[in-house]
């Protein structure tokens, strides 16, 4: 069998992505070149490795157990990069980031000021919910994660580098609004717009008020900060938040924050990564740099906030 490694590279990405299109994005390569490639491995390998119900992608057999021998080469490949690179010193190299959406109100200030002293690292940040960045930390397809809570369910090392307090937001002119103190059972009264399933801002909101014996009401689920900012906005209900993403709304006076008991939740904003990953040296200086910048970079970025939530899929960074 004579499969080149283009094939099982191209493979891979449409595997893991479930796509021809976004594989073709990810790789700089046409459509028609990607299907091109799948369809010389399949008759390199005899078998077909998709097959299609409906509008829905999946593999077949062999495709799953081609996808773990392709993966297992790509990791080496890519290792195999790592350390060639590492004798060429810490300026050059390619970092792959992914990062929870709410992250991204500060990831690009933070990504820009890491390029300014490491130009010659190539940078690649993919912006998404927090279902995709666990699903990425299982796959080992990424060099790091910045995100909240670690998963429990992934063995990974995460470092804590700044805080991330959550907080109760309001329009200006809610009833609530000039209140203090305001209890908890009172907000009962108030319909609460909500993250998706799975987000890591919804999970912690729940979880604190069920520990505290309170039910709320759930108004519209949303996907994104910035339609939750401006469905609060409207008066569609109240909705917790993390600071990072409220700054601008905040000095504009178009929100506010209520003073809510047990509020703001303190939370953490994570570096995560697989446990046993060797991480290349631009990946180090990376780690390095988040833990000791990233609060005075966050920090600075919500003074002028401007900022706009990313897009849910992977983008080549502009300043590689």
């Amino acid at each position: 069998m004579n499969v080149s490694f283009r094939q099982l590279r191209v493979f891979e990405a449409v595997a893991r992505l479930s796509s021809f299109t976004r594989a073709a994005e990810e790789l700089h390569l046409t459509q028609p070149a990607v299907s091109m490639q799948v369809r010389q491995l399949e008759d390199e390998v005899g078998l077909p490795l998709f097959e299609k119900l409906g509008k829905q992608m999946s593999l077949t057999e062999a495709g799953r157990e081609l996808h773990h021998y392709s993966r297992s080469i790509s990791r080496s490949l890519q290792e195999m990069e790592d350390v060639l690179e590492s004798l060429k010193g810490v300026n050059r190299g390619r970092l792959s980031i992914a990062v929870a959406s709410t992250v991204n109100y500060f990831a690009p200030r933070l990504l820009a000021a890491f390029h300014q002293i490491y130009p010659g690292i190539a940078l690649r940040l993919d912006i998404t919910n927090r279902e995709r960045l666990v699903q990425q930390l299982q796959a080992n397809s990424v060099d790091m994660v910045l995100m909240g809570q670690p998963p429990s369910a992934v063995d990974v090392e995460s470092e804590a580098f700044m805080e991330n307090p959550l907080v109760v937001v309001a329009p200006p002119e809610h009833p609530l609004a000039a209140e203090r103190q305001i209890k908890l059972e009172r907000l009962a009264e108030e319909v609460f717009l909500m993250r998706e399933p799975g987000s890591g801002t919804r999970q912690a909101m729940e979880r604190f008020f069920a520990e505290q014996g309170v039910s709320i009401r759930h108004g519209m689920q949303m996907t994104r900060n910035e339609a939750i900012k401006q469905a609060v906005r409207s008066g569609l209900g109240l909705s917790v938040v993390s600071l990072h993403t409220v700054e601008l709304e905040l000095e504009t006076g178009r929100l506010v924050i209520l003073d809510v008991k047990g509020f703001p939740l303190e939370r953490q904003w994570y570096l995560v990564y697989r446990r046993g990953r060797r991480l290349s040296p631009a990946a180090r200086a990376f780690r390095q740099f988040v833990l000791e910048e990233a609060r005075h970079l966050a920090g600075a970025s919500q003074n002028d906030q401007g900022t706009h939530e990313g897009r849910n899929e992977a983008e080549d960074f502009p300043i590689s």
